[in-house]
């Protein structure tokens, strides 16, 4: 039987798979990890208060979630001293990504971003038509200068920025990232990816200027706050630009109970703070394990750490999948320029034990079939 033919944007993309998760490796291995450090999650979990709504809140859902997000969205603009219609939430930075190209993107609509930043969102261009153009990262952080200038000489529709980076964990400070927002050309809109930035330092995070329509700030729960499985992310934004978001989104598209974990998580700040410390503990443990090893952890701003092997890409290929072997999940980034490196999550005390045990033999194994 035939089908109907897919759009040909569709029909020409290859078949990807951005990010082969711990599962489908458990899958294939025939047995479970013994430490989960490749994924960004929070291992050190949610808000009591989070857990505790969320359970309550599971007996009750048959229910559907409340379309507006109204109690989120109050409690988000709160938080960030915004009016609650320059809030929109959806599921997880990912989808918001995606919905932004659709409001913006036409086919053949020139995007620019870093190469090896988020691969999920070279997705969604790439699916919305969008040409993408990848500008090389720069000491080990992206380029914003060039991506800037990329951007005006393209006259690019979105420009998508991570501060701090995935994979890499730089960061550029909140007075460089504003003074970039002041060069912005007037046709591109600037996506600011700040899913890191509550376990980055004082002085990240540029300031929110909803009076300004070039600039989408972009926020998740998946990180520092411990619910990545909830996926609720959430962006900050002029209000003609938020109020776009209604026309595209998927208005029954979260899940009730994360909705109701999200809303206790962003109430609780002190657990926040706790979390954050506990990762920022754990950052100064992975570095240290890598250093004792004759590796050069980089400094992180997120809740990972990259680590330069010290030689190339194939090395570090070799000292991951020896990692991998002895069950300890991690990933490096594959981006030439950056792909000497792996990157290891934060975790707990037990789970860091697991990589510093293995980490001196997935050394040796990769300098022997080097």
């Amino acid at each position: 039987m035939s089908r109907p033919p897919f759009t040909p944007t569709i029909a020409s993309l290859p078949k990807l798979v951005p990010f082969v998760g711990p599962e489908a490796l458990e899958r294939a291995r025939g047995r479970p990890f013994s430490a989960r450090l490749g994924a960004n999650e929070s291992i050190f979990g949610a808000s009591p208060m989070a857990v505790a709504a969320m359970r309550e809140a599971a007996a009750e859902n048959w229910k559907y979630s409340d379309p507006e997000n109204f109690e989120l969205r109050s409690a988000i603009a709160a938080h960030h001293g915004v009016a609650i219609e320059n809030v929109v939430v959806g599921e997880g930075i990912d989808g918001l990504l995606g919905l932004t190209c659709t409001m913006f993107l036409t086919p053949g609509a020139h995007v620019v971003t870093t190469d090896g930043a988020y691969p999920t969102f070279n997705f969604h261009v790439r699916a919305h038509g969008g040409a993408l153009d990848l500008v090389p990262m720069r000491d080990m952080r992206e380029d914003v200068p060039r991506l800037i200038e990329s951007a005006k000489a393209l006259s690019a529709r979105l420009l998508y920025v991570s501060n701090p980076n995935n994979p890499m964990g730089s960061w550029w400070p909140a007075e460089a990232m504003t003074q970039f927002i002041g060069t912005l050309p007037p046709e591109t809109l600037l996506i600011l990816d700040e899913a890191y930035v509550e376990t980055a330092p004082e002085g990240t995070a540029p300031p929110i200027d909803v009076a300004n329509p070039q600039v989408v700030h972009y926020r998740t729960f998946s990180k520092a706050y411990g619910l990545a499985g909830a996926r609720i992310g959430y962006a900050i934004g002029e209000r003609s630009v938020i109020e776009a978001f209604d026309k595209v989104r998927n208005h029954y598209g979260i899940n009730r109970v994360g909705q109701i974990g999200a809303l206790a998580a962003i109430r609780d700040q002190a657990y926040l703070r706790d979390a954050v410390g506990a990762i920022a503990a754990a950052r100064e443990r992975i570095a240290a394990i890598a250093s004792a090893n004759g590796l050069s952890p980089l400094p992180s701003a997120a809740n990972f750490v990259a680590i330069d092997c010290g030689r190339d890409a194939a090395f570090a290929e070799h000292v991951l999948k020896a990692l991998l072997d002895r069950d300890v999940f991690v990933r490096k980034p594959i981006a030439k320029g950056i792909d000497h490196c792996i990157r290891v999550s934060c975790g707990r005390d037990e789970d860091l034990d697991v990589f510093a045990k293995a980490l001196p033999a997935a050394i040796e194994d990769a300098h022997r079939l080097s």
